[in-house]
């Protein structure tokens, strides 16, 4: 059996993982902007936030990029286009991931001092990114 395919099935379902947490985490905090500092509901989102980073996020982005680096190492797509676009577009949503992780260290100190407007907004940047992964990834246009 060819490894390739199971490489690339635990990449994507890795991807699916940390995507999924990347745009339910900003959501979260757009909620948290209005609970008040030191009310249960506020200490409730802490917990939902840090165990989201920690225990799903951040794994699934680890598996993401060994899986990754993996299946490109299988096809030989150093020498690609699409592939050196496809990695720079994931070092940014890596960044944005420890954006996000600086973001929960914030709201687990209280704080923070964005508005739930600004949470909204950044919510949609790692939906940008990944259109972007996914047109180079399919259709490989160089």
């Amino acid at each position: 059996m060819d490894i390739f395919l199971w490489v690339k099935s635990l990449h994507v379902i890795s991807i699916i993982a940390w995507m999924a947490g990347m745009l339910y985490l900003p959501r979260l905090f757009v909620y948290h902007v209005d609970a008040e500092i030191g009310s249960v509901q506020s200490e409730t989102f802490k917990v939902m936030e840090r165990r989201l980073y920690k225990a799903i996020i951040g794994p699934a982005m680890g598996a993401s990029w060994v899986f990754g680096l993996w299946a490109a190492y299988e096809i030989q797509a150093w020498q690609d286009g699409w592939f050196h676009a496809k990695l720079t577009l994931v070092i940014a949503m890596s960044a944005m991931h420890g954006y996000l992780g600086g973001c929960v260290r914030k709201f687990a100190d209280d704080e923070n001092t964005k508005s739930a407007r600004f949470y909204r907004l950044l919510n949609e940047v790692p939906t940008v990114l990944m259109i972007g992964i996914v047109i180079l990834v399919i259709v490989k246009p160089f």
